[in-house]
C-alpha cells in the first residue's frame, strides 16, 4: 500500500498521527476504528488500518476492497468541515459523541419538564 499508487487518500493534518485515524467503507458506511479492530476477522485492537494487507483484507459488511475506503481522521476529532468549525456557538468543535449527549440530553430534559405538568394540578 505505497502512497505514490494514490489508493487510500489521508484526510487531516500532517502532524496527527494516522495509525489512529478511523477510516470509513464509501460503499456502506462501515468504520474501521483501530481502537477497537475486528474480532469477526481477528483484527486485534490497536492495529492500524495502514497495517491491514491490502490484498486480502475486505470490509465486513459489503466485501468492498481497501480502495473503498476513506480517512475520517481520528476519532475525537471535531466533526464537521474544518473552515466551518470556527462558527456558531461553540457546538461545531464538539465531538459527535458530545453532539449526541447535547441533543439527547436535552430532548430527556425537554420530555421531563413536559411530564411535570401533570404535577400542576
Amino acid at each position: 500500500m505505497d502512497s505514490d499508487q494514490g489508493q487510500l487518500p489521508t484526510a487531516g493534518d500532517a502532524a496527527d498521527d494516522p495509525s489512529d485515524h478511523r477510516w470509513e467503507c464509501r460503499s456502506c458506511g462501515f468504520v474501521y476504528d483501530p481502537a477497537e479492530g475486528i474480532r469477526k476477522l481477528a483484527i486485534e485492537a490497536g492495529t492500524p488500518f495502514l497495517a491491514l494487507d491490502a490484498s486480502r483484507f475486505r470490509c465486513p459488511v459489503c466485501r468492498s476492497p481497501v480502495e473503498a475506503f476513506r480517512d475520517i481522521g481520528p476519532r475525537n476529532r471535531a466533526s464537521g468541515f474544518e473552515e466551518n468549525l470556527k462558527y456558531g456557538l461553540g457546538v461545531n468543535n464538539l465531538t459527535p459523541g458530545q453532539k449526541n449527549v447535547l441533543i439527547f440530553g436535552g430532548l430527556a430534559l425537554a420530555f421531563a419538564f413536559f411530564l411535570s405538568l401533570y404535577s400542576l394540578r
